[in-house]
């Protein structure tokens, strides 16, 4: 999108001129629309005019890939008649997502206008809970009965597909509505009209039920490579589908809210949302963190007597504990990777320690031999230097048990691991690098003076 299209827009809409949304469904994508109805300046008076306009398609396609925020401001600046308008061009599922945000009774007056096959759709997804499959699912979806012939099942799609998210995936259902395969539309054009679908079906067909977490939805796409993937009951019947944007939606969901939990950051806090919010979501976790701390402080604490005889303890110590808890956030980062791809468990991968272990034991050595000579040339002191590195290899490989075994763990106890793995890898690694180092440090004692 060029700059001069993007203001131009802006202006229209501030000045009330005229919009040919035709053109601008030509030259713009409603991603861009987006950016531009998201401006600081667009009041929700802007935004009702902008909403006003005829071709409730385009308007559909803009409204789509808006963020919740946004869409939410829209629905509540426009009349009923007309939301209902700019839903029949909307996917089952993204209609839900909205009608989910609203009030109830502003949710139930909508849902009663509408039809009442989409109603009752609605319903049932506005039933599941948004993290599940059942949330995330669509019923727009084309499925056939299996005993249809090829022409027939050709018609079908002619009439279904400009209503449906995916057509190159048709799914397949016995007279009892259950699903028992899938056939690829390609097979289909390419197949003998007299046939029928069953004899150029898939039978083997990946399923998961609606109240499975999103996270393991994601998993399950990830691991067989789908498209789409269908969501069943117990009797089999095919209730919708997942399809592939969604799945990314959640992916980057689930990521950036691991990231912000590994910084002790709550997944729902925004950088302009309010201070009092942003304040209790971080504080507790800082006065965690602030309890972890007085444990490593304590360590140091054992040993002020040894500190006080060799002063340059004191600024070695906090190069052993840092290095360890850089080492143990890199284990850390590949172990929550591995848990939210479901590529390892506590009970099946609990061995992979023992690489952790040797991986401590050949980083510390490297970089504790590095050390060491800088610490013995810097102070004059060799043993100072033995010191530095059998305390750096031992809070290593400490820091890559820890690293590994705390995310596993508090994965266990039904925990998000990337929510406070981190304060507990700080405390493992400062405290037993402390610990080591200047235990180490008490017993060279007399040739470290």
């Amino acid at each position: 999108m060029e700059s001069q299209q993007y203001q131009e827009l802006l202006e229209k809409i501030k000045s009330r001129q005229p919009l040919d949304t035709e053109m601008l469904d030509e030259v713009m994508h409603p991603a861009d629309i987006v950016s531009v109805l998201d401006e600081d300046d667009i009041t929700d008076e802007d935004l009702k005019w902008f909403f006003s306009a005829n071709n409730k398609e385009f308007l559909a396609d803009v409204l789509e890939d808006a963020d919740d925020e946004l869409q939410s401001r829209v629905v509540h600046q426009l009349k009923y008649a007309d939301i209902i308008k700019i839903f029949s061009y909307m996917p089952k599922d993204e209609i839900a997502d909205i009608l989910g945000d609203l009030p109830i009774g502003q949710r139930k007056e909508l849902l009663n206008m509408m039809k009442l096959s989409d109603s009752r759709e609605l319903r049932v997804l506005l039933g599941y809970r948004d993290d599940t499959a059942g949330g995330l699912m669509t019923t727009e979806y084309i499925a056939m009965y299996q005993d249809l012939t090829i022409s027939q099942a050709l018609a079908k799609i002619r009439e279904i597909a400009p209503k449906t998210e995916i057509i190159g995936t048709i799914f397949v259902l016995n007279r009892k509505r259950q699903l028992v395969g899938w056939a690829d539309l390609r097979d289909i054009l390419s197949t003998d009209p007299d046939q029928t679908i069953e004899d150029i079906m898939d039978p083997h067909v990946i399923t998961v039920d609606p109240l499975m977490d999103q996270e393991e939805v994601a998993q399950v796409v990830r691991k067989y490579d789908l498209t789409a993937l269908p969501v069943v009951n117990r009797r089999h019947s095919l209730l919708g589908i997942i399809t592939a944007d969604d799945i990314m939606d959640v992916m980057v969901d689930e990521q950036t809210e691991d990231i912000l939990h590994m910084g002790g950051v709550s997944g729902q806090e925004e950088i302009g949302g309010p201070i009092i919010v942003s304040l209790k979501r971080r504080l507790p976790w800082l006065i965690i963190n602030l309890a972890t701390a007085f444990i490593a402080a304590s360590a140091i604490s054992m040993f002020s007597s040894v500190i006080s005889q060799v002063v340059a303890l004191s600024s070695i110590m906090t190069i052993v504990s840092g290095m360890g808890g850089n080492a143990g956030s890199q284990t850390l980062s590949v172990a929550i990777r591995g848990l939210t791809l479901g590529e390892i468990n506590l009970k099946d991968d609990w061995k992979l320690v023992f690489k952790e272990v040797l991986l401590g034991l050949l980083d510390g050595a490297a970089i504790g031999l590095i050390t060491g000579v800088i610490v013995s040339i810097r102070y004059g002191n060799a043993y100072l230097g033995v010191v530095t590195l059998l305390a750096m290899i031992g809070n290593l490989i400490i820091a890559g048990i820890a690293g590994y075994l705390i995310p596993l763990i508090i994965e266990k106890t039904g925990q998000d691991p990337a929510l406070s793995s981190s304060i507990f890898l700080t405390t493992a690694t400062d405290t037993c690098g402390f610990f080591i180092f200047l235990g180490l440090a008490q017993i060279f004692l007399p040739l470290l003076k």
